[in-house]
C-alpha cells in the first residue's frame, strides 16, 4: 500500500509539496510543510498524533 502523496499543507495550504519536497505526516497520512509541523511542535492537530518525515519519492 502507498502513501498517498498530497501536495498541499494541511495548515496553511500554500505550501506546495511536490513528492520529492520535504515535508511531514502522521499515520493517517495528513499532510503538513516543515514550518507548519515545527510550529504544531510535531502534533497532528487532526489525531493527535506525531507527525515525521514523509519519504521522498524519486522522479
Amino acid at each position: 500500500m502507498a502513501l498517498e502523496m498530497r501536495d498541499r499543507c494541511e495548515r496553511c495550504t500554500t505550501a506546495a509539496l511536490p513528492a520529492d519536497a520535504p515535508a511531514r505526516i502522521c499515520t493517517y497520512e495528513c499532510t503538513f510543510c516543515v514550518p507548519c509541523a515545527e510550529a504544531m511542535h510535531d502534533v497532528c492537530p487532526n489525531c493527535g498524533g506525531e507527525l515525521v518525515p514523509r519519504p521522498r519519492r524519486a522522479r
